[in-house]
């Protein structure tokens, strides 16, 4: 669990993260200095996602790992292979790979916080208007049609609509806060740019950026939020832990007081038959009992009498 106010300082890391990356990404360098600045700026954003990941559950983490595999095969099949984008260096860069776990940790620590929580009716519907907006200006009144752009709209309104519950769709509030803001950066410093059509048809007009990537972003949520409770469960079983024991050793301990000393009433499930006539022929007997028995014990007498009046 979150401290008050620690989701707005990761969602503001993560802003401040990706706009510097993007900012030094962008500095014209020689050939010889790309190499090593990619090299460093790939190792400093795993860095800072491995930080951020250091308090999140397990459930988290294997979620923004999956997120980080889903992204990374979908930026290199529409990056170099289909180029319905292409990056300003040629291929991915090293960056944004752990910088999709970064989106996505971005926005679920919006999603989460009490800032937008509080004010969840207020959130959806500003994402509703301002990307619809968007979306429409995209279509209908600007110089590159962006179907795309109001294709992925449809798809961020389903998110809102059918989301399991309000975490969930604030989620999707702000995935649309941090791509949206991750887009209109990257391509106006040129990090990356969008076709104007789709590179197999050649007939679905694309933004640049497209106003409705948020909702593409969604698919990576929805399938890691869906895949996260299998993978956990399978690794689970192949450690030979179940994931009931995995969920209650995540959680924090709890001091528990000992039962106070004294007579108790056992339990039902203890009202069994004394062990002397379960274990066998031999068992101890009372001496009354026992045929080779002579003496018998005196009956109990008090040692010290006392006294006694009536009322």
């Amino acid at each position: 669990m979150t401290r008050p106010g620690a989701d707005l300082r990761i969602a503001g890391i993560v802003f401040a993260w990706i706009g510097a990356i993007l900012l030094v990404d962008a500095v014209p360098a020689g050939q010889s200095v790309e190499l090593g600045r990619q090299v460093l700026l790939a190792a400093l954003t795993w860095l800072v996602l491995a930080g951020l990941l250091r308090r999140e559950s397990l459930l988290v983490r294997v979620q923004t790992l999956l997120v980080v595999v889903f992204a990374t095969m979908v930026e290199y099949t529409f990056s170099p292979l289909l180029e319905a984008y292409t990056y300003r260096i040629g291929t991915v860069p090293g960056f944004v790979p752990p910088g999709h776990g970064l989106v996505y940790l971005g926005a679920l620590a919006l999603g989460r916080s009490r800032l937008l929580r509080e004010h969840s009716r207020l959130a959806v519907t500003s994402v509703v208007v301002l990307g619809g907006a968007w979306a429409g200006y995209g279509l209908l009144f600007a110089e590159r049609t962006d179907v795309l752009g109001a294709f992925w709209f449809c798809c961020l309104l389903g998110f809102l609509a059918w989301g399991t519950s309000t975490t969930g769709r604030l989620l999707y509030v702000g995935a649309f806060l941090v791509v949206s803001y991750l887009e209109l950066v990257g391509t106006a410093l040129g990090t990356w740019a969008w076709q104007r059509e789709d590179p197999v048809l050649h007939l679905i007009g694309q933004g640049n950026p497209p106003s409705g990537a948020a909702g593409g972003y969604g698919w990576f949520d929805l399938y890691a939020g869906l895949l996260a409770p299998i993978v956990i469960g399978w690794w689970s079983r192949r450690q030979g832990v179940s994931a009931a024991s995995v969920c209650a050793c995540s959680s924090e301990l709890v001091a528990t007081a000992l039962p106070p000393n004294g007579p108790s009433t056992p339990s039902s499930e203890l009202n069994r038959p004394p062990a002397s006539t379960t274990i066998g022929t031999n068992a101890a007997m009372s001496y009354n009992c026992s045929s080779g028995s002579q003496a018998r014990s005196t009956a109990p007498s008090a040692s010290n009498m006392y006294d006694q009046k009536s009322p």
